[in-house]
């Protein structure tokens, strides 16, 4: 048996800021366990810590992940003398709402089976012998089960977490019931000769919702087929809820669209193509997300791909808002609510932009919104069809759409000083001018011999880049290598150079930090030894971004020597604390929906290459040379300028090769594990919550690793 045993928990209907659950007398110390729990109202975002309290008083963070709905789950092992579960809330203005707590002891031998199952790869022979205890190379097979308990494909995804089965459609349903009043939500649809059969699937869609208080404004463009206005008014005639009007002449999406927002009367609006399809939960996620903030302005969901036979495909999980993201790329898509006020004082969809006519005005849109007005809703709510003859209007403006999508970006650019040029794969990107005069940058190297690296990074500064006003410190950590002296004696005419030593152990921290206040310049960049510059304008592009007033940190896209990908920023909680982003997959590989070709938010960017305001890193107070000596001090200091109100930037058109703690080596000591083990502990204990819930890495995706997977 799978299960040994089941316990419910008494929580049911708790809310409040902190919650003590009780385990017993300690003897489930040790045991194997799933525990399972629902935070009403969460959305997928986790609002409360979780930890595990033992007899004597310490405390062990539990990592869940999210479910169905509101739930989130946990299996793990008990550390010895557990006595209670603690669930203390993120956020004082959110608190949580736990319900439904229940605890299963599970046997071991049924986790090693499963971690069989999720690999296939493994043979037959392999499973057994790790059956019985003897490990291959690597980690165990039961380990395996933990580490990849949330990888899956695409339509098991679905069977386990997207499904609404009666009860749950009932709880929903009841929950609505109980809103005093309801949002009334305008559903727009823009109709232009799409296939009768896919229309039909796209209304039904409306009208199956289980949130009743919509109306479906639909704007029929002028259509040539005759069956198509008359399958409007039958769904109209069946449902007052569905409000109609026809076009005399065929004006396009854009005035269609804006024919069928005359027609709204809701809070919010909509916007569904006339051939896809929602979740039967869209409308209640949107309400309820605007009943929960009366900010908002803007809701967005995650989205995937339909066939002419139903079969979902292509799922896009997506990060909460980046602007930064949304120049390059219409990444926000569907589904998208708007307030039917702001949508009204924008003119709606412009005519001339058909193509990239919602990206348009996505961008008007945020250009001066305020972060806290958009939501994103983390869960599938819409279904973009795909099959061949749909119909859609992007179809038919497909060799318009980019030409557009520049032009959209060309008018915000050019209110900024900006300008806006062609990307990768037809994707926007924006370019900024460098302030005016020009900043002067103070590169900080800190290193100890290793003459071979610090050389080449020297001279691609010195020589291989473009940027005109530039200064390097090289803090020197007790180098005694003739080969290092040599290489500065080399360049003791070179006036961009200062050589600053600092003896005593070896402290990356304290290193970057005495090369920073010996620095004139107002830009830092903070450079390891094993850089390798290989285009001259990757200064001019990091220096562009981190001179935006509202801008942290900024990172390079860093790449091992055989091309591989290194660094395109970090994703929170991967690992435990943090890793790399699609580290080591092809360095001219798009990545996740193109996510490696395009700048973009991040929640962290590695030491190696940092780019920073000198007064910003002051401000916050540098790197902690006392508790992070080595590891994590990047992580760290990014997330100490997110909690001061700046965004940190990757960007991929700063790219490098970084040959990774060359002259560092690996921790292969008993002292470094230990040490690395104790900044392991102080980011735990600092940033528990915010390791848990990277705000651009979406909680549907896996933590094993930063590859975006499921």
């Amino acid at each position: 048996m799978a299960w040994r045993a089941r316990r419910t928990l008494p929580v049911a209907g708790s809310d409040g800021l902190d919650h003590r659950v009780d385990l017993g007398d300690g003897k489930l110390g040790g045991a194997w366990i799933t525990l399972t729990w629902r935070d009403l109202g969460s959305s997928g975002r986790p609002r409360a810590l979780v930890s595990v309290v033992t007899a004597d008083g310490a405390t062990t963070a539990l990592a869940e992940e999210p479910t169905v709905g509101d739930g989130f789950a946990w299996t793990g092992r008990l550390p010895d003398g557990a006595v209670a579960l603690r669930f203390t809330a993120l956020s004082r203005s959110a608190p949580f709402a736990l319900d439904g707590l229940t605890l299963r002891r599970r046997a071991r031998l049924a986790l090693t089976l499963r971690a069989a199952r999720r690999q296939p790869e493994l043979t037959a022979r392999a499973v057994y012998w790790r059956l019985l205890g003897l490990k291959l190379r690597g980690r165990g097979l039961l380990a395996q089960a933990l580490a990849y308990r949330s990888e899956t494909g695409y339509a098991a995804w679905i069977a386990r977490f997207d499904r609404r089965g009666p009860e749950e459609r009932a709880r929903i349903r009841a929950e609505i019931a109980a809103w005093k009043t309801p949002p009334l939500v305008s559903v727009l649809m823009p109709v232009h000769d799409p296939d009768l059969r896919v229309l039909d699937a796209a209304i039904r869609s409306v009208r199956d919702q289980i949130y009743p208080a919509w109306e479906l404004c639909i704007a029929d463009d002028a259509s040539t087929d005759p069956a198509i206005p008359r399958l409007i008014a039958r769904h109209a005639a069946e449902d007052a809820r569905i409000r109609t009007v026809r076009r005399i002449e065929n004006g396009h999406i854009a005035r269609a669209t804006n024919d069928a927002l005359m027609l709204a009367s809701g809070t919010f609006s909509v916007f569904l193509d006339h051939d896809d399809r929602l979740a039967d939960t869209a409308l209640y996620e949107v309400a309820k997300a605007v009943r929960d903030d009366a900010r908002l302005v803007l809701v967005y969901s995650d989205e995937d791909k339909i066939d002419g036979r139903g079969r979902r495909f292509e799922p896009h999980f997506k990060s909460d808002f980046d602007g930064e993201l949304l120049y390059g790329q219409n990444y926000v898509n569907h589904l998208c609510a708007v307030r039917t006020d702001n949508l009204r004082a924008l003119g709606g969809l412009r005519p001339g932009f058909e193509g990239s006519q919602d990206h348009d005005l996505l961008l008007r849109l945020t250009e001066t919104l305020p972060r806290e007005a958009v939501r994103h809703i983390p869960k599938v709510l819409y279904h973009w069809r795909a099959a061949a003859g749909s119909g859609t209007f992007s179809d038919r403006a497909l060799a318009r759409a980019e030409g557009a999508r520049l032009a959209a970006l060309a008018e915000v650019a050019g209110r900024r000083g900006a300008r806006a040029e062609r990307g990768p794969q037809g994707f926007n990107r924006l370019i900024r001018p460098l302030p005016e005069p020009t900043p002067l940058v103070c590169v900080v190297i800190p290193t100890r011999d290793r003459a071979e690296l610090l050389a080449v990074a020297l001279d691609g500064l010195f020589r291989g880049t473009d940027y005109p006003n530039l200064e390097v410190i090289v803090v020197d950590n007790d180098s005694r290598e003739e080969a290092t002296h040599v290489l500065f004696a080399r360049h003791a005419d070179e006036p961009r150079l200062r050589v600053l030593p600092v003896p005593g152990p070896f402290n990356f921290s304290d290193l970057s930090n005495r090369g920073a206040a010996a620095a004139r310049g107002g830009v830092l960049v903070f450079l390891n030894n094993d850089i390798e510059v290989l285009e001259p304008g990757w200064l001019t592009e990091l220096v562009s971004i981190a001179c935006e007033p509202d801008v942290g940190a900024v990172g390079a896209k860093l790449l091992y020597p055989d091309g591989t990908l290194q660094h395109g920023g970090i994703v929170l909680g991967v690992g435990g604390i943090a890793g790399h982003s699609h580290l080591g997959i092809a360095g001219d590989a798009p990545g996740y929906f193109a996510r490696m070709q395009l700048t973009q938010e991040v929640a962290a960017v590695t030491g190696a290459c940092l780019a920073i305001r000198s007064e910003v890193f002051t401000q916050v107070g540098g790197f902690d040379a006392a508790a992070l000596a080595v590891a994590f001090n990047d992580v760290d200091l990014c997330l100490r300028l997110r909690r001061s109100g700046y965004r940190n930037v990757w960007t991929p058109y700063a790219r490098l090769i970084h040959h990774e703690s060359k002259s560092r080596g690996p921790e292969d000591t008993p002292e470094k594990r230990a040490r690395f083990e104790a900044e392991s502990r102080v980011m735990r204990e600092r940033w528990g919550a915010e390791l848990r819930s990277d705000p651009y890495y979406n909680p549907n995706l896996s933590r094993a690793s930063g590859h975006f997977r499921l």
